[in-house]
């Protein structure tokens, strides 16, 4: 998994809801917290109810910092961010991860610190996290405009795509590898340079794939699986 991101300190992973973003951010932080001084930053004011700050207590029981919006997990509506999100620019991290909305409103949060990430960008990685079986996300046009919103409001631009497809415990690797056809054309529509394809070892090792992959655990069960 740390091959893929290479030295870069900084890894920003955005993604629209359902993409999995939150779950990669999860398994990322965690893999490198065995071994390296790691930093999690929920940057999701989108969405109050599905985010990493849920799993705070695994994540700080594991060696990881977590900071997460003002309000995170309450009932107020719009979290603030607070001051010391700034200081994961200026206090020793081996990395540091932000998982962020992924649409205008969530970049805006992104955007906020471009001046900071400006810095960095040579230690900075934007992955865009692609789930082909969700709603906003299923074509290329669809996925492609997303991209370029998240980069015009948040200021980076993306360097990575990760290809999530699935459907939970209904996914199969036919499900993956149309996924990975249609990520890889968005990366070229994009300019983007890599693609990886993330997902539940069981699922990829039947997989034909063109691209490096991730294995991901499950942490998280969205909230449209959950019972009624």
């Amino acid at each position: 998994m740390k091959e893929l991101f290479g030295d870069k300190r900084f890894i920003v992973i955005t993604g629209n809801y359902g993409s999995g973003k939150t779950e990669l951010s999860l398994n990322l932080a965690l893999h490198y917290a065995e071994t390296e001084k790691t930093t999690l930053v929920d940057l999701d004011i989108v969405n109050p109810y599905f985010r990493t700050g849920e799993k705070a207590d695994m994540l700080r029981d594991a060696g990881v910092r977590v900071l997460m919006p003002t309000f995170a997990m309450t009932t107020v509506d719009i979290p603030a961010l607070p001051a010391e999100i700034q200081s994961v620019f200026e206090v020793p991290s081996d990395r540091v991860l932000f998982d962020v909305g992924g649409d205008d409103t969530g970049a805006a949060a992104l955007g906020r610190y471009y001046p900071s990430f400006m810095k960095e960008r040579e230690n900075t990685i934007v992955a865009l996290v692609i789930n082909c079986m969700r709603p906003l996300t299923m074509e290329e046009e669809d996925i492609t405009d997303m991209a370029r919103r998240i980069e015009n409001r948040g200021r980076l631009r993306i360097d990575l795509l990760i290809n999530n497809t699935n459907l939970a415990d209904e996914t199969t690797p036919e499900m993956i590898e149309k996924g990975e056809k249609t990520v890889l054309r968005c990366a070229e529509i994009l300019g983007v340079p890599t693609v990886v394809t993330a997902g539940k070892p069981e699922i990829l090792r039947h997989c034909r794939l063109q691209t490096p992959i991730m294995e991901m655990q499950r942490y998280m069960k969205p909230d449209w699986m959950e019972d009624p």
